[in-house]
């Protein structure tokens, strides 16, 4: 069977945690952390990002075989493994930059992505905060950035709020996973 290769553009708080939840889904061919929807000139650095000036968003760029996995279901993740009801915030994480959006990259994205929305929104008892705009520059995050959990599983960070991410995506999408 040939591949039906596409790309999206995610962001739901910490890049860390959506990229090792992607990791794990099958026909998930690559992910990569960055940085997206802000306004500095140039690529912007974690430091910039972080400080919440340049109005970018941490994200994750999935390049996936929709012929395995179709852009709903992994939309459907997505909006399932954050909480796309708290604006600008993830847990303990505070900022713009770990905002819930979704940068579609056509009007066909846009659209099953507005259908997703409102598929999950009966899952929440708060409204979803989620935006939905188009795709500006997408900036690829630093080398250390990249696959952040599967090296660094003894983090902090990593045993105390993906670990237990994971173990979840294990119980909701275990036939959906590597």
């Amino acid at each position: 069977m040939s591949k039906n290769i596409q790309v999206t553009t995610v962001g739901g708080g910490c890049f860390w945690c959506i990229e090792a939840v992607f990791q794990q889904v099958q026909g998930v061919e690559k992910v990569v952390s960055g940085y997206a929807g802000g306004n500095a000139p140039g690529k912007p650095t974690y430091r910039e990002i972080c400080s919440g000036l340049t109005g970018h968003a941490e994200v994750i760029q999935v390049t996936f075989d929709a012929n395995r996995i179709s852009f709903e279901e992994i939309l459907v993740i997505f909006m399932t493994t954050h909480n796309p009801t708290t604006l600008n915030r993830q847990g303990a994480d505070i900022g713009t930059q770990y905002r819930s959006v979704i940068f579609y990259h056509d009007e066909i994205q846009q659209e099953i992505a507005q259908q997703v929305i409102e598929k999950v929104q009966s899952y929440y008892a708060d409204k979803i905060v989620t935006e939905l705009i188009p795709l500006p520059i997408f900036y690829e995050a630093e080398d250390y950035h990249q696959n952040y959990y599967q090296n660094n599983k003894s983090q902090g960070y990593c045993e105390y709020v993906i670990t237990p991410k994971l173990a979840t995506l294990r119980k909701l999408y275990a036939d959906k996973l590597k």
